[in-house]
């Protein structure tokens, strides 16, 4: 099938990858769009893969404080250059992460920043949860493994789905820009506060309080 320039334009348009990258995914896909946004995808995360190892000490600090004020976020995120740090699409991504982080309460950004007692918490956990529910022992460990991974999904941001769309994770998200972009990009801390969060709670509903100070 001829690739003709229209089609370019159009995958371009809805991928934001280079013409010449398009033309390359709709020749490999033989014109069908969803093989070439596919082939992209690919692509992207294969030259996230090569500039993994390059130093990323640019970049911004970004905040995102959720309608009414009840959660904000504070987030780092590294790039290679001063110039790739004013770009629009790392600034968005930088905001949607910062989104995700109050969205979903990631504790860390990847599992190597998990201390080991934690993960040897987690692990006794699922044993001995595995071992009361009278699992053989030969598939304890490949449960407890299971359980480890489902804790990393959920407590890593890198490892986490992405809130607009569960079929990629963050991490993917990241290296898709990386692809684009063409520079290292790396998630270096962030911070989550949650009015009230560590304070004791009352319990008192309105009517008791009052009916407590009328007997004081």
């Amino acid at each position: 099938m001829q690739v003709t320039a229209q089609m370019v334009k159009e995958l371009r348009d809805m991928t934001g990858a280079g013409m010449m990258d398009c033309k390359k995914a709709l020749t490999a896909s033989e014109g069908d769009v969803e093989g070439a946004i596919k082939w992209l995808r690919q692509h992207d995360l294969a030259t996230a893969e090569k500039k993994a190892g390059r130093i990323a000490a640019e970049g911004i600090v970004d905040s995102y404080i959720h309608e009414g004020g009840r959660i904000g976020v504070l987030i780092e995120v590294n790039i290679e250059t001063d110039f790739a740090a004013k770009n629009k699409d790392f600034k968005e991504l930088v905001y949607e992460l910062a989104m995700q982080v109050a969205a979903m309460n990631p504790q860390y950004v990847t599992r190597d920043e998990v201390p080991e007692e934690v993960v040897e918490r987690e692990r006794e956990i699922a044993r001995a949860q595995a071992i009361k529910s009278g699992k053989p022992e030969h598939i304890v460990e490949r449960i407890v493994n299971g359980r480890l991974e489902k804790f990393y999904e959920e407590a890593c941001l890198m490892e986490q789905s992405y809130i607009r769309d569960d079929n990629k994770t963050c991490e993917q998200l990241v290296k898709e820009l990386i692809g684009k972009i063409g520079e290292n990009i790396k998630v270096r801390r962030f911070v989550r506060y949650e009015m009230g969060e560590g304070l004791e709670k009352r319990n008192e509903c309105f009517a008791d309080e009052v009916a407590a100070q009328l007997n004081k």
